[in-house]
C-alpha cells in the first residue's frame, strides 16, 4: 500500500512540475559532437548563437542520438534553439557565431511539459522537422518558409514598384498568419524579421507602424499572455522609438505625397502592363504544375547537382529552409532522392 502511494506521489509530482524532453537524431558523422539547447529571450538574438543563451549541452552518440531533458525550463512557451557544433572545440568561440560551415540548428517553441522529436528525413536530413506534443513547436519553422516564398517574390521582379506591392503583400500574408497561430512569440519571430533595420523592408514597416493597429493588438496580445516579461517590455519600448523615427522621417508636404502617389501609380500601371504582355510559361510536365514557383527554382538547381548549401547561398535563404523545401517537392513528385529526380526529369 506504501509502496502505491509512493509510485502515484512521483508520478503526480511529474505531471504538476512538468518535465520536458527534446530528442532527435543527426547524421552518425557528428557522433562524440556537443550539441547545445539555447534560450532565445531576446528575440533580437536569434538569428544566430549566442554563448549566454545556451542552457544545456549534449553528447551526440554513436548513432547520431542526442537527447536533452530536465524541469528546469519555464512552463509557459518560450522560443528555444538546438545547436549542434560541427567545429573542433579548439577553434576558438567563432565557431558559436554562426561562422562554422558545419553548424546546423533549429529554433523552435516549446515549455517545460513538452516533448520533441527531430526526426532525419530524407536524404538523412537533420533539425528540420518536429514531432511535439505542443502543437506551436514548429511554428517557426512555418515562418521560415513563407519568408523563402516572399524571398522569391522580390527576385522575379525587382523594380521600385513591385518591391511595394510585394512589401504590402507580404506584411499583411505575415500578420495575418501571427495573429490566425495565437502565438505572440510567432509574432515577434515575425516582428524582428520585419522591422529588422539591415532589411529592405525598415522603411515600410516604419510607414506601417504609423497607420496600422497591428503593432498596438500585438502589444496587448503580449501584455496579456507573457505579462511582465523582459521580450514585451523590450517590444513596447522598440514601437514607442520606433514611432517618434517615423515621425520623424515623414514628409510635411501632402502635394509630395501626392506626387509620389502618382509616380508609384504610373509605375504600378506599367508592371501591370508588362506582366499582362508577358507569355505564359511552358510547363515541363504535370509534375511540375504541382510545384510552386519556389520548388521548381529548387528542383531546376537539384538537377543542375547543386548542394544544399549552394542551392541557400544562391536563392539568399537559409539551408534549413531549403531542406524544407526538399521535403515538400518530394512529397509532391513522389520520390525519396534526387536519382529519382534525375531520371524523371533528365532526358
Amino acid at each position: 500500500m506504501r509502496f502505491f502511494i509512493f509510485i502515484l506521489f512521483v508520478f503526480s509530482s511529474s505531471v504538476l512540475w512538468g518535465q520536458f524532453h527534446f530528442s532527435g537524431k543527426v547524421p552518425q558523422e557528428h557522433a562524440g559532437n556537443t550539441i547545445y539547447l539555447s534560450l532565445v529571450e531576446d528575440y533580437r538574438k536569434s538569428t544566430r548563437v549566442y554563448l549566454d543563451q545556451i542552457v544545456q549541452k549534449a553528447t551526440v552518440d554513436s548513432l547520431g542520438h542526442f537527447s536533452f531533458q530536465g524541469d528546469k525550463l519555464n512552463m509557459q512557451n518560450r522560443i528555444y534553439r538546438i545547436h549542434l557544433d560541427g567545429c573542433s572545440d579548439n577553434s576558438g568561440a567563432d565557431h558559436f557565431l554562426g561562422r562554422c560551415n558545419n553548424s546546423q540548428n533549429v529554433l523552435f517553441i516549446a515549455n517545460n511539459k513538452d516533448t520533441l522529436q527531430f526526426p532525419t528525413s530524407f536524404e538523412d536530413q537533420s533539425l528540420c522537422t518536429i514531432n511535439s506534443t505542443n502543437p506551436k513547436s514548429g511554428l517557426l519553422l512555418e515562418i521560415e518558409e513563407l519568408k523563402g516564398q516572399m524571398a522569391f517574390d522580390f527576385a522575379d521582379y525587382p523594380s521600385e514598384a513591385n518591391k511595394k506591392l510585394n512589401l504590402d503583400k507580404w506584411f499583411k500574408t505575415l500578420h495575418s498568419f501571427g495573429e490566425e497561430v495565437k502565438e505572440p512569440l510567432a509574432e515577434l519571430y515575425i516582428y524582428d524579421f520585419l522591422s529588422d533595420k539591415r532589411n529592405e523592408t525598415f522603411r515600410f514597416y516604419l510607414d506601417d507602424l504609423s497607420t496600422n493597429e497591428y503593432y498596438e493588438n500585438l502589444s496587448e496580445r503580449l501584455d496579456s499572455t507573457y505579462p511582465n516579461t523582459t521580450f514585451a517590455q523590450q517590444y513596447e519600448a522598440e514601437i514607442a522609438t520606433d514611432r517618434d523615427l517615423a515621425g520623424f522621417n515623414r514628409p510635411k508636404s501632402s502635394k509630395w505625397n501626392r506626387t509620389i502617389i502618382a509616380l508609384l501609380a504610373v509605375s504600378v500601371l506599367g508592371n501591370i502592363l508588362f506582366f499582362i504582355g508577358k507569355r505564359k510559361k511552358n510547363q515541363t510536365s504535370q509534375l511540375l504544375e504541382r510545384l510552386t514557383p519556389q520548388e521548381q527554382k529548387i528542383l531546376h538547381l537539384i538537377l543542375e547537382n547543386k548542394t544544399n548549401k549552394e542551392i541557400a547561398s544562391e536563392l539568399f535563404v537559409s539551408v534549413s529552409t531549403i531542406k524544407t523545401h526538399i521535403n515538400n517537392l518530394y512529397k509532391k513528385l513522389e520520390v525519396t532522392s534526387r536519382e529519382e529526380i534525375a531520371v524523371r526529369f533528365k532526358k
